[in-house]
């Protein structure tokens, strides 16, 4: 909970609790509290925001000036009994008041570790060679929004940037697409800021700098790593994460237009996810030619000669990173990729490995479902045969060998979920989308993603990867020949 939303809490129950136990009634005295309990509720909406969670908190001046009003006091007092009830009927509803804002938190990022501040701005690129696949129209060429985050000058920067960008057309399609909640669940997501600067200026002291593309999984967003989008910005990368069109959560367009997910919801098969990797690696080609293209001669003035186009990375989570680990396999460019708890549609990997630096970070709940047997869960499927349910698990184990191949590097985080690799896990404790300690499990994503790049992006010594090995031991950091 933020800060005016606990002095709210705090003090506007504290009046409550004195007004009950004392049974306070009418008098001009009282229009101090009143005033503060107001006052209170105002300030917090101005300078934090508003938010539905706090409905609850935000009646309680109400319940002050009812409780005032109605009745009059009695000679003699109450009896215990009946200040016992009030009291008891009270701490409910301070439960009730405090629960939501509670479990439906406005969370804050930690401050990127690295010596750079971190800027971003957005771009709206058009493909006018491919024509979008999601529409009727053949004249409508495929559109993408792309964030790009990178370091900046102190004192070269605006304001904060929001988390989310168009926030409640995003926040509709975050609750309903990923996690099949009421559009106005999390819609509190709009009132996060993030480190970054909105046009900051271009830190001159090193470039030009090294570039990282991100893909987010499917029905995600290009925001949904901003813990470690911002973290490899303050490290000396400019990062660059793309929505990708109709198979995001949502891309919303500088006219507003909303590009809504279309994906099919029941997607299962390898064989069904396969077939969305030609879309998606298309546009992250797409995405390093306007690379090229903004090193060439970025319009803003800002990227023009500061990109190093000889020191490309990829990372993605979940589909992303089956579509990083495709890029890594096909595109040139692309000399280092990360993958985190990535999938492996699309053609194998030779079982040589890429001849490539690859990493890969495995999820502790995939990768116990991976190695389920059969035996163990056979009553759950029904007629679901050996083979039918061993099949994909065979596959994926046979594809991460051959990506792993060759010196590939892995590691797996105890206890870490799916989306403990995504922002998600910040989100709420109720989902249970995280592990038991969300934010431990980032700063490990963190400390090895700007060791990983650094190594085989930067050139440096590969002993931070070692130390890191000895610093969090339980992830079993593997090399792998």
């Amino acid at each position: 909970m933020r800060f005016w939303e606990i002095g709210l809490i705090v003090v506007n129950f504290g009046l409550l609790y004195w007004v009950v136990i004392t049974n306070k009634k009418g008098g001009r005295g009282l229009f101090i509290p009143l005033g503060i309990a107001f006052s209170l509720v105002i300030v917090q909406i101005v300078v934090e925001g508003g938010r539905w969670e706090m409905v609850p908190a935000y009646l309680t001046p109400l319940l002050l000036t009812a409780y005032f009003s109605i009745g009059k006091r009695k000679k003699g007092g109450r009896s215990r009994i009946a200040i016992t009830v009030q009291a008891v009927l009270l701490t409910v509803y301070l439960l009730v008041s405090v629960a939501p804002p509670a479990v439906l938190p406005v969370f804050s990022f930690d401050e990127p570790t690295g010596p750079y501040a971190v800027g971003t701005t957005v771009y709206h690129w058009v493909d006018n060679e491919r024509r979008e696949a999601y529409s009727d129209n053949p004249a409508d060429r495929r559109e993408l929004m792309a964030q790009i985050w990178y370091p900046a000058a102190e004192g070269g920067g605006k304001e904060r940037s929001p988390y989310l960008w168009n926030a409640s057309k995003m926040t509709k399609a975050i609750s309903s697409k990923m996690m099949s909640l009421p559009a106005f669940a999390l819609s509190h997501l709009g009132l996060i800021k993030t480190h970054a600067l909105a046009e900051a200026t271009l830190s001159d002291s090193a470039s030009p700098y090294p570039v990282l593309i991100f893909s987010h999984g499917m029905n995600g967003y290009r925001n949904q790593n901003m813990y470690q989008l911002e973290e490899l910005a303050s490290h000396g990368y400019i990062v660059i994460a793309i929505d990708y069109a109709y198979e995001a959560a949502a891309s919303v367009y500088p006219d507003g237009r909303v590009a809504v997910s279309e994906t099919d919801p029941n997607l299962t098969s390898n064989a069904q996810y396969g077939m969305h990797i030609p879309l998606w690696t298309s546009d992250a080609t797409f995405v390093l030619n306007q690379v090229e293209k903004l090193n060439q001669n970025d319009a803003a003035g800002r990227f023009s000669g500061k990109i190093d186009l000889d020191r490309i990375g990829m990372l993605g989570h979940s589909f992303g990173g089956a579509v990083t680990v495709q890029m890594l396999k096909n595109d040139s460019r692309v000399k280092a990729a990360l993958s985190m708890d990535g999938g492996f549609y699309g053609p194998p990997v030779s079982d040589k490995g890429f001849g490539k630096p690859f990493f890969m970070m495995y999820a502790d709940e995939t990768y116990s479902k991976i190695m389920t047997s059969y035996d163990d869960v056979a009553e759950q499927f029904g007629g679901v045969s050996r083979k039918v349910f061993e099949a994909p698990r065979k596959e994926y184990i046979q594809k991460s060998g051959y990506a792993l191949a060759g010196g590939g590097l892995s590691i797996l985080i105890p206890g870490s979920k799916h989306a403990s690799y995504t922002d998600l896990a910040l989100f709420s404790p109720l989902l249970g989308l995280s592990g038991a300690d969300p934010r431990r499990d980032h700063r490990i994503v963190n400390e090895f993603s700007v060791a990983f790049f650094d190594r085989y992006l930067k050139g440096k010594e590969d002993s931070a990867l070692q130390d890191l090995a000895a610093k969090y031991p339980e992830v079993n950091f593997k090399v792998n020949n």
